[in-house]
């Protein structure tokens, strides 16, 4: 019991603080802390889900000196019983694997389960190992921790090797090695969208070069406006130039000396070393801009509508869309996403003023700045404020106005993981692109519709609907009055088999509803039946038999006889004594397996 409160309290304010379960860092130690609890409730008999119920003591007795657990109590309890359910369904289908594993064990009497075995459940199970040692040995069963750690370890370094070819930022190293880690360049890219600069280094193939004539290079400048990408915003893009060359920057990277390198290729001429004038694309800067206030203005509005428990859990900003993931556990409704996109629009419209400001941190904070959870800030950071509506710490670029974002629009709304969701959304030109395409599809079905207008789609498309529900209904009629004539014909032909008459045949393109009323009808009318159809549609077979209620008495099984006729066109399938059905691949072997069904009834009738 102590162990279950402690960690539920511990596991309140975690979640309190912003942290979510995950598999690294503080997400795991959360998940860890309360699988250790749900582990403790199951080994005191608890079956049915608890631990969210025990947040509410926690809240209640700390509330007063943390009057936001409270706040957050719905969210808190809501993560925790999601997680506690995930847990839950990881346990019911890990035990039945652990529980093979230890009967192999105890079969050859080696008394020890394999680092391997442990392993896999671990990485491909989510089966925690503290759980597996506690369960093998309530059994006798040792665990091979040495090979367990050899296989973690393995793991690990390949995710380091990974990461090491990338080298720190995403490329392969190389280049730092010739960069010059006392200059600094100086960023400018907040006020200017162009200076006057000095290349300091040029780097082709990995190698110091004094000038370029052509192929892809990187570049150290002193001073720079591109923005390099961090924070989730992408990098600038634009142009160095010289007064004998062009160089194209495609990507711009910041080490962790403060050097900014530039990623690119020559477009003509030759660079050199010196002097030289740094342009970005100020058109897909002022989008990627747009996007990036906009998501500052999104967060608050989420918080408006959804509650204070969103935080941010990842973004990406570019110059198309802006990306932004956040805590919460339920798909938004089409209203909450409507009144989300208002309130953004509103904040647009007011035309209120983005102010930048370097300060404290802890004056930041007292001016009410969001900051990312688990997010290391110096002590001086950059605040950010959408008039009064919105205030985060951010190194990112920014409008100067609201109302230069034009217009936003959110275009999708999913989930990414348990507890977070992702809104992607546009702004600006993209905007107006988006809302163009929309018109012109909306135009183009009107057309196709043979509307008037566009607001009158909705009733034409319902029209249509119940036009084409009425003649599904028409040609569903049609096709079992077909079904029926051919049985009809062929049982006046059918032979008598031990008391019963056999009537099969192969039909091409009919509905198998068609197929099922026609020998539903045929067994009731003549008892003594047995019907064996077929249809072939887009080269499958299906089969539909049934049995009258004589010919049942008589000995005849429909599902017994599909499991005969069946594998003959590679399928499978049965039934019921009087009614089954089944399908094949096989539609070449069709003729052959419905002159097999007479072997096969005669054999049922002859038991």
């Amino acid at each position: 019991l102590r162990v279950i409160t402690d960690h539920i309290r511990t596991a309140t304010f975690l979640i309190g603080d912003g942290v979510i379960p995950s598999n690294e860092g503080r997400g795991y130690i959360l998940r860890r802390v309360l699988r250790r609890a749900a582990r403790h409730g199951k080994l005191l008999g608890i079956t049915r889900p608890f631990l969210s119920e025990l947040c509410d003591t926690t809240i209640n007795e700390s509330c007063d000196a943390y009057p936001e657990l409270n706040e957050k109590r719905d969210y808190i309890k809501k993560t925790v019983s999601v997680e506690e359910e995930r847990f839950r369904q990881t346990i019911d289908a890990g035990l039945n694997i652990l529980d093979g594993m230890i009967s192999e064990v105890e079969k050859t009497g080696k008394g020890i389960l394999s680092g391997q075995e442990v392993f896999k459940l671990y990485d491909t199970f989510g089966f925690p190992i503290d759980l597996t040692k506690e369960i093998t040995s309530e059994r006798g069963i040792e665990v091979d921790e040495e090979g367990f750690d050899a296989l973690m370890k393995q793991q690990k370094q390949r995710a380091r090797d990974a990461r090491a070819s990338l080298g720190d930022m995403g490329w392969s190293g190389d280049e730092l090695a010739f960069i010059d880690r006392s200059v600094k360049t100086e960023f400018t890219g907040y006020n200017l969208f162009e200076n006057d600069c000095e290349i300091i280094t040029i780097l082709k193939d990995g190698e110091p070069v004094s000038e370029l004539s052509g192929g892809k290079a990187v570049i150290l400048l002193d001073k720079t406006p591109f923005y390099a990408e961090s924070g989730g915003q992408v990098a600038d893009t634009g142009e160095i130039i010289t007064a004998s060359g062009v160089f194209l920057v495609e990507d711009t990277q910041k080490t962790h000396e403060g050097q900014f390198l530039h990623f690119g290729h020559m477009k003509e001429g030759v660079v050199s070393l010196g002097n030289a004038l740094a342009r970005i694309n100020s058109e897909r800067r002022r989008d990627i801009m747009r996007n990036h206030s906009s998501v500052h203005i999104l967060q608050a509005a989420l918080r408006k509508v959804l509650g204070a428990h969103v935080e941010q859990a990842g973004s990406y900003v570019d110059d198309k869309r802006a990306r932004f993931d956040f805590t919460h556990f339920s798909a938004m409704t089409s209203e909450e996403i409507s009144e989300v996109e208002r309130i953004v629009n509103d904040e647009i419209l007011k035309g209120e003023t983005i102010t930048v400001k370097e300060l404290p941190i802890a004056e930041a904070k007292a001016e009410g700045a969001m900051a990312l959870f688990g997010e290391k800030y110096s002590d001086i950071v950059r605040l950010v404020k959408m008039g009064d509506f919105s205030a985060e710490l951010c190194g990112g670029t920014h409008l100067t106005n609201t109302s230069r974002a034009g217009m936003f629009k959110i275009i999708s709304e999913s989930s990414v993981a348990a507890g977070v969701r992702r809104i992607e959304a546009i702004t600006g030109r993209n905007t107006i692109d988006f809302m163009n395409h929309s018109e012109n599809t909306l135009n183009s079905v009107k057309n196709a519709l043979k509307a008037n207008n566009v607001s009158d789609l909705p009733e034409r498309a319902q029209s249509l609907q119940d036009e084409v529900k009425h003649l599904k209904k028409e040609l569903d009629r049609a096709n079992t009055a077909l079904v029926l004539a051919k049985i009809k014909e062929i049982y006046e032909k059918s032979k008598e088999i031990h008391g019963t008459r056999l009537v099969t045949y192969r039909f091409d393109n009919i509905p198998s509803d068609a197929l099922r009323t026609a020998a539903d009808v045929l067994a009731d009318k003549h008892k003594e039946s047995v019907c064996l159809l077929s249809t072939v549609i887009d080269g499958k077979v299906l089969f539909v038999a049934g049995c009258g209620k004589t010919a049942i008495s008589l000995g005849a099984h429909a599902g017994n006889l599909l499991k005969a006729v069946s594998p003959i066109v590679g399928g499978g399938g049965g039934g019921r004594p009087d009614s089954a059905t089944s399908g094949g691949r096989d539609a070449t072997r069709l003729d052959e397996a419905l002159e097999a069904s007479a072997a096969v009834l005669e054999k049922q009738l002859s038991k």
